[in-house]
């Protein structure tokens, strides 16, 4: 049971005025743009799909699998750069590195609009992927670094919606890209599509040299919204909740990352989670394949668009309020097991849906697959206890994030194929029984995560708390030169220096 005193909103008041204005700031600035990132970071993934069906597979005589090939390339790409993105992030200021790839991952954008067959697509793409891998994991790594264990989720949780966010708006927005510009000044509108979707994209990215804070211990002197001495409270900040300061990656650090079992524990857990979900996906094959007794199509293809619509604001909605619940009560292992156990749900109907469609209602599937959109929010939970898990090593959370992303997208170019074929819909052989078989297995690694953490991690945890605290008085106490730093050390930051080998767990 979770005690009163450990709810994050009997906390809230114990903040003082100038720690709340800085938590403020924080969610003004840093979210906002984090948000509206992430938004058209969506658009400009999905706007070559709505662009094929909208005149550029005649334009460019696209008759093959190029459609299929400009994803490939995309995912191998994305893959390639996400770990390399992750480490330059710590030696290059977020808002030269996050701002910068954003600014060029949108003239790539633009330049698509220019190509006229289908090898300089595959280029652009490319290049489209190894500046977008920087976005999602870049952000939750910020995330990490600057908000506490009562604030994180939520905000994790805000920012990762955006996915459902930019879902809902990307349909309506680029079809009326299309329909109000086809043909001004002679460019088509699927043209116009990847201009416009170029400037939002450019726009949005020249505004994060001023809007992203970087970190606590190297704060960004043309963040005009940080006011003095909120560097400062925000290294008291990690301080209190037991957190290093953040650091470069080195080589010695990457191999105790790699040396650690929760790098490939961890990884593991986020795909399991994110593929035993994947079926809300084919949502729209599923609506696409039903058929009235004449033989004429059960939706139009408006209604097959809007349909998952309704899902998604379902996902938008309940991403919030798992992470709002995950904050309030401070548990995270709990509320991943709630949404394994709702998606079993779900994975089981489905499976006799598709094994016995004559005797299984079609209400049945249809509950499912809206159904399935209550359980995609565990990806802000467990970076959210990844930051909890190993407060004292801000390196290695911030390699472990690269490496779960980057296997995740290693795996799912292969395994969906042969898990969700086009060609089976909407009566997958394995997809909904392997979903039953994964969610069982996050339920298995969360809990044993949960019990090590307890056992073992927990009072690692707490003598690194301790040592830092200690580490703080004692440099209260010692002589300081006349600059004001203590004698033997010099450093950018008040906080003691305890990161230099965060402990082995």
């Amino acid at each position: 049971m979770v005690g009163l005193s450990s709810i994050a909103f009997a906390k809230r008041h114990e903040r003082s005025p100038e720690e709340r204005s800085l938590v403020r700031r924080l969610d003004i600035f840093l979210m906002t743009f984090g948000c509206i990132s992430q938004v058209i970071k969506y658009l400009d993934q999905q706007n070559i799909n709505n662009a094929y069906v909208s005149g550029m597979k005649e334009d460019l005589n696209l008759y093959g699998n190029e459609l299929n090939y400009f994803t490939t390339w995309f995912n191998v790409s994305y893959c390639i750069m996400l770990i390399p993105s992750q480490v330059i992030l710590t030696y290059v200021r977020p808002s030269y590195w996050l701002s910068g790839l954003e600014i060029c991952w949108g003239l790539m954008t633009g330049l698509i609009a220019l190509t006229t067959n289908a090898k300089q697509v595959y280029i652009l793409r490319v290049f489209l992927g190894l500046c977008e891998s920087s976005a999602w994991p870049g952000m939750m790594t910020l995330l990490m670094h600057w908000y506490t264990p009562s604030e994180l989720a939520k905000r994790m949780g805000f920012y990762h919606s955006c996915q459902g966010i930019g879902s809902m708006m990307s349909g309506a927005l680029q079809v009326a890209i299309i329909n109000t510009l086809h043909g001004a000044n002679g460019i088509a509108g699927w043209r116009w599509l990847f201009i416009i979707n170029a400037v939002m994209t450019v726009v949005v990215g020249a505004l994060g040299f001023f809007l992203l804070p970087d970190t606590p211990n190297n704060v960004n002197p043309r963040a005009f919204w940080f006011k003095e001495g909120h560097a400062q409270l925000a290294m008291e900040r990690l301080e209190r909740n037991g957190r290093a300061e953040p650091k470069k990656i080195t080589w010695e650090s990457a191999k105790r990352t790699f040396n650690n079992w929760v790098v490939y524990f961890l990884p593991v857990l986020y795909i399991a989670t994110v593929l035993a979900s994947y079926g809300y996906a084919y949502f729209g094959l599923f609506l696409k394949s039903l058929t009235n007794a004449d033989g004429t199509p059960r939706w139009t293809t408006s209604e097959v668009n809007a349909l998952p619509i309704a899902g998604n604001a379902i996902q938008v909605v309940f991403v919030w309020i798992w992470a709002i619940l995950s904050d309030v009560l401070q548990t995270r292992w709990t509320l991943i097991v709630a949404q394994s156990v709702i998606g079993l749900i779900p994975a089981i109907a489905m499976s006799i849906w598709t094994s016995h469609p004559e005797t299984t209602s079609l209400a049945t599937a249809y509950a499912s697959y809206y159904v399935s959109f209550l359980c995609l929010g565990t990806a802000p939970l467990i970076f959210a206890w990844l930051s909890d898990l190993l407060p004292q090593d801000p390196d290695g959370r911030t390699l472990i994030v690269g490496v779960s992303i980057a296997t995740y997208y290693a795996v799912a170019a292969w395994s969906q194929v042969l898990v969700w074929p086009a060609t089976e819909a909407p009566y997958y052989k394995y997809g909904w029984q392997s979903c039953i078989a994964l969610w069982v297995l996050v339920i298995i690694m969360t809990s044993i995560l949960r019990y090590i953490d307890w056992k073992y991690l927990l009072p690692k945890r707490e003598a690194f708390h301790t040592r830092l605290i200690e580490a703080s008085k004692t440099s209260e106490t010692e002589p300081t030169a006349a600059d004001g730093t203590t004698i033997g050390e010099s450093s950018n930051s008040k906080m003691p220096k305890l990161t230099a080998g965060a402990p082995e767990v």
